[in-house]
């Protein structure tokens, strides 16, 4: 009671800056309720890699070469509002975007009350040297202390090498930047994980994360990110 109170009198007295219009927020965080509005869900996609889709169901791609992870949960769609925001906190050092985008997040998600593990995609020593953190670990950890039962572990897995930046690559080519990028540092006998990264674009870091855990023992592998984005041309 206490905590909320003086919470309240805080927000009152230094209200947030909306991030996007630069109008008051109104709230807690840095997003004001139009702003928020803005924002596209994802609503109808794949049940296994949650690109968007006309209608629920499986895309072709799953159909025909089913993914190592057995799901994706990405509520929102990447698009120019929430692009911004990941960018801001990916790349200028904006940190305190983090709770701002776990809220948004467990808005809409769904999460398997069932997972064991949130492990945060690792980034290479060298990258997170120049960067100072793993956005994904900042992302995992809200999400752990907001979901109870499930606990980060951002040592599970690492990072074996510094992959070149993929934004140009198509997905085979990210598919064999990545091979053998990843190793589970201890067995993962029968544990249910939600992979934890920023957005799911090709699905070729996901997927290959997943392979990692599966091969050490995972019985179930699901990837959690905050946005899908569409097929190419879609």
């Amino acid at each position: 009671m206490v905590n909320s109170v003086l919470g309240a009198v805080f927000d009152a007295l230094f209200p947030a800056t909306c991030r996007l219009c630069q109008l008051p927020a109104h709230n807690r965080l840095p997003l004001c309720v139009g702003c928020r509005d803005e924002l596209p869900p994802n609503t109808l996609a794949c049940w296994r890699c949650a690109l968007p889709l006309p209608a629920s169901g499986l895309c072709p791609d799953c159909q025909r070469d089913p993914p190592a992870f057995d799901r994706v949960v990405a509520p929102w769609l990447y698009g120019e509002y929430l692009g911004y925001l990941i960018q801001r906190w990916k790349f200028a050092g904006e940190e305190d975007l983090t709770a701002l985008l776990a809220d948004l997040w467990l808005a809409r998600a769904t999460p398997d009350p069932g997972i064991d593990l949130l492990v945060p995609v690792p980034m290479h020593w060298r990258r997170r040297l120049a960067r100072g953190y793993n956005q994904a670990e900042l992302l995992a950890a809200q999400l752990a202390h907001a979901l109870p039962g499930a606990r980060l572990d951002s040592r599970r897995l690492a990072r074996n090498r510094a992959t070149p930046a993929q934004a140009a690559m198509d997905a085979r080519a990210r598919s064999r930047n990545l091979r053998g990028a990843f190793t589970a540092r201890r067995p993962c006998d029968n544990l249910r994980i939600a992979v934890v990264d920023d957005v799911l674009t090709t699905g070729a870091t996901a997927a290959e994360a997943a392979r990692t855990l599966r091969a050490a023992g995972a019985a179930h592998v699901e990837i959690w990110c905050l946005a899908r984005t569409p097929a190419p041309g879609g």
